[in-house]
């Protein structure tokens, strides 16, 4: 008899939740304007709105966390840190920052400046916001594939290097700092990206002496996802894989909140002796000396188990596992999904789910809005609201993919979890046909709105 599939780590403590009732949720819903950013933890039973420092630490992390070196320089912790990124990245200067979005800002404030553009495959929201505050473009090279949500494409976060190269050919050198690939792209539905794209746009990036950076948050999943689809790679482990992949970059941005299965940190990592000294500067300025940039000593030493602990073949197959399951109950309930599956997070097509509501009214968050009141399930909206305004012209940006996504922390829920979150999304779905008004802005902010915005119901 074949045994059968079984995590690959055991319970050592819980944590409870409550079952609140749909009148509750329908009050909270409204105190919050439908902003489901707004809801208070103990409003929500089941918090797929991130996995993003949502994960369960494992003992030997919180070992580390006692261990930790609060010297304010030279402490043990950075170097524990430091040889972690090297060994398992390649990259041998770093510098840690309190999150990724951090990390950005480093970077970005050392590359960017007004007027360039930004090619690469699917920016995410705080990636796009850094680039357009510095009055600069963003450029979506993704491939045409991403888009096409019935597509099974086995690695929808390729970039199309016909696109690329338009960009790189018709504009100049300097107005192009560098070329982002997010591994795995989270705006096109958790996908990855192939070795064989990420060497071609490396080739591509020196043919026009142009840098590349992966942000990199989900890097292990993307390495795990290229060992079991991409032809050669079978047999390799996943660190000899993470290895390949970051050879083809100049660079990376990291928030540890996702694959390192940490609640806080992030870091930059280079090749580039001067670029990193240049950014050092920065570094200092927004996030603290270059030996901790805004971490404690305990959170270094927890984040680098944690690369260790992400990095691991039966950790990736259980934590990804988890997000098919869920991702083939959704399927067989014939719930509109982006396929394949991602590796954090099962994208639901707002699009086709709710095809009767217009563009104009936030389709992706009001499904949102109608799982947490059928079962308080949070999840996020990936979609208009993300995609904030033009800023040249203000208006609405409406992106081809309409998202509601269930991002699932690591570590954190049972099977039987998922199936009730597939239960509660499948009562929607089976009365879908009579939500016949979604939601509008009434209050928002000028770029990142999705973390603050008020909104209404529709009337007629």
């Amino acid at each position: 008899m074949k045994l059968p599939f079984a995590e690959s780590y055991k319970t050592k403590m819980v944590e409870s939740i409550r079952r609140s009732t749909r009148k509750e949720r329908e009050k909270w819903m409204g105190e919050a304007r439908y902003n489901l950013f707004n809801l208070k933890s103990d409003q929500v039973f089941i918090d797929l709105l991130t996995d993003s420092g949502t994960g369960a630490m494992s003992d030997r992390q919180w070992s580390e966390m006692m261990l930790g070196d609060e010297s304010y320089a030279g402490a043990s912790s950075y170097s524990k840190m430091k040889n972690a990124i090297e060994e398992i990245t390649g990259f041998p200067y770093f510098l840690p920052t309190h999150q990724g979005r951090a990390a950005e800002n480093v970077l970005f404030s050392t590359l960017i400046k007004e007027g360039d553009l930004i090619p690469g495959n699917s920016h995410f929201d705080t990636t796009k916001g850094h680039i357009e505050f510095r009055k600069a473009t963003a450029i979506d090279c993704t491939i045409d594939a991403a888009f096409d949500t019935t597509l099974d494409h086995p690695f929808k976060g390729d970039i199309n290097l016909d696109k690329l190269e338009d960009v790189l050919k018709n504009n100049p050198k300097e107005k192009i700092p560098l070329i982002i690939v997010t591994v795995t792209c989270n705006s096109s539905g958790g996908q990855p990206v192939s070795i064989k794209n990420m060497k071609a746009v490396s080739q591509l990036a020196k043919k026009y002496g142009i840098p590349v950076f992966f942000d990199s948050a989900r890097f292990a999943e993307n390495a795990y996802f290229i060992k079991l689809r991409e032809e050669g790679y079978g047999k390799k482990s996943i660190r000899e894989i993470v290895l390949e992949m970051f050879s083809f970059a100049d660079g990376m941005t990291m928030s540890s909140k996702k694959d390192a299965i940490v609640n806080m940190g992030g870091f930059i990592g280079f090749k580039d002796k001067s670029l990193f000294e240049k950014a050092s500067m920065f570094n200092i300025l927004f996030e603290g000396y270059i030996s901790y940039g805004g971490m404690s000593g305990r959170d270094m030493n927890a984040l680098a188990q944690g690369l260790w602990e992400g990095t691991d073949f039966d950790y990736l197959e259980t934590r990804i596992g988890q997000v098919a399951y869920l991702g083939q109950k959704l399927k067989d309930y014939g719930i509109p999904l982006q396929y394949p599956f991602g590796g954090h997070a099962i994208f639901v097509d707002a699009k086709r789910f709710l095809p009767q509501l217009p563009k104009e009214q936030l389709v992706a968050q009001t499904l949102a809005v109608e799982l947490y009141l059928e079962g308080g399930v949070r999840a996020v909206e990936i979609g208009t609201l993300l995609a904030d305004r033009d800023p040249e012209t203000g208006k609405n940006r409406y992106p081809e993919l309409e998202f509601t996504r269930l991002a699932i922390p690591r570590r954190v829920y049972s099977n039987n979890h998922m199936d009730f979150i597939a239960a509660a999304l499948f009562n929607v779905f089976e009365r879908r046909d009579q939500i016949t008004k979604g939601l509008k802005i009434v209050k928002e902010a000028p770029i990142l709105r999705h973390f603050t915005v008020s909104l209404e119901r529709v009337q007629d």
